[in-house]
This record gives structure tokens, sequence and C-alpha cells, in this order.
């Protein structure tokens, strides 16, 4: 008698991928903190619409963050905008690396390009396996949006009564997570000096920058880090 091939719902065949269950438990971890966001923008006199718009719309943490900080602040609009499109230059790096990693086509680019965050980057370029790399980057970004856009209506709607996500401990859901991803890459002497170094660079800077400022030190840090030995193993 032959032997019957594994369904995809037969027991002991996983569901998810390894990129895919990654990508869900950052996208929970992560679209939590929409809830801070959503308190946060009500509080800042923008209505429900509004704040709704910006999640699904701009879709970056830091940018939103930035936004209506300068908003509840007095900021002018154009002052608000300015300060978010600033932090939102890390996505249009992030942007060329996953450009040239999963080679979108047609259509599928700006799609793409919306979905493209710190955490879907990460997700991605943590995965070894071309597929992977794609099922990481999408099960990342929707999830994230998913789960931050459903956490900010329910801050816009509770307002001030949600408090500080810092509480229940939700931020260091978030970075517990970036650490889970980044563990596994730092094989050999380079990728541990390249950490060191950008981690050093973002405590030095952090008390002295915006939220969302030091990532961008940290990026440029690294990639100086390797432009300066690819031309050293050139030379």
């Amino acid at each position: 008698m032959s032997r019957r091939a594994a369904s995809p719902t037969s027991p002991g065949r996983a569901w998810l991928t390894p990129a895919q269950r990654s990508g869900l438990s950052i996208g929970v971890a992560v679209g939590l903190y929409g809830l801070s966001f959503g308190a946060l923008s009500v509080a800042a006199g923008l209505d429900l619409l509004s704040t709704m718009a910006l999640s699904a719309l701009m879709f970056t943490g830091g940018s939103q963050f930035a936004y209506i900080g300068v908003i509840s602040g007095g900021g002018a609009p154009a002052a608000a905008v300015g300060a978010a499109s600033l932090l939102g230059i890390r996505n249009c790096l992030y942007g060329v690396q996953l450009n040239a990693m999963l080679q979108p086509r047609g259509l599928m680019r700006p799609v793409m390009a919306h979905f493209t965050i710190d955490e879907s980057m990460a997700n991605a370029t943590a995965q070894e396996d071309p597929g992977e790399q794609r099922r990481g980057f999408w099960a990342a970004g929707v999830a994230v949006f998913v789960f931050w856009n459903l956490a900010t209506l329910v801050g816009a709607l509770a307002g001030e009564r949600i408090g500080d996500p810092k509480i229940y401990g939700l931020d260091g859901a978030a970075l517990a997570a970036f650490l889970g991803l980044l563990w596994p890459r730092l094989r050999g002497r380079e990728p541990i000096a390249v950490a060191v170094a950008c981690g050093a660079a973002t405590a030095l800077v952090t008390p002295v920058l915006p939220p969302g400022l030091p990532i961008i030190v940290s990026a440029v840090v690294a990639a100086g880090m390797v432009l300066i030995r690819r031309r050293g193993g050139r030379g």
C-alpha cells in the first residue's frame, strides 16, 4: 500500500512557516502600541477620522508620533509634516534594499512600498531563503498594519482611559521581538562589530535627539562601516 502524502491540514504539518510565525508575533507586539497613538492623537485635538487616516495612510509609527507631537505642542501643520517626513527617510533606505531583494513587479511595487516599515524590513532580512524573505516581509507588514489600525481605533475611542502602554510592557514586547530577529544574524566578527557600534551610537544620541532619529543615526553608522570594509577589501 502506498503512503498518502500529508495534506496541508494533517497533524504534524505547520500551518505557517517560521518567517510567517515571527511576522505574526511581531505584528501583535508592535501593533498593540497603536493604542497609545490613538489616545494621544485624540488628546492632541485630531478627530477619529483623521487619527485613523494617519494610521492607514502614513503607517509608520515614528512619523505618526512626531506629527501629533508637533500638533499637540502648538506647532503648525507644515512643521508637523516636516518632522514626520524626516523620520520617514529610513523607510526610503529600506525600500532600496527590499527592492533588490524581493524584486517586485508592476502594481506590487507601490503596494509593497506601503508595507515597507521597520518590522517588515527586519523580518525579511532575517531570513536566508528567498521564499521565506518574501513571506516574512508580507507576514510582518500585514500583521502590523492590521493590529496597528485596530489598536489605533480602540485607543482613539477610549481616549485617555488607555494610559501609557509602557505600563503594560508593550514597548518591551516590541523590543524583544526585534532582539529575537537580530540574535540569529550575529554570526562572525563583522556583524557583531556593526551591532555593537550601532548600539553605542544609538545610546549616545537618544538623550539628545527626538524619537525616531536615533535609528537613522544607527543606519548611517552601519552603512558607513559596511562601505569602509568593502572599499578596504577592494584596496
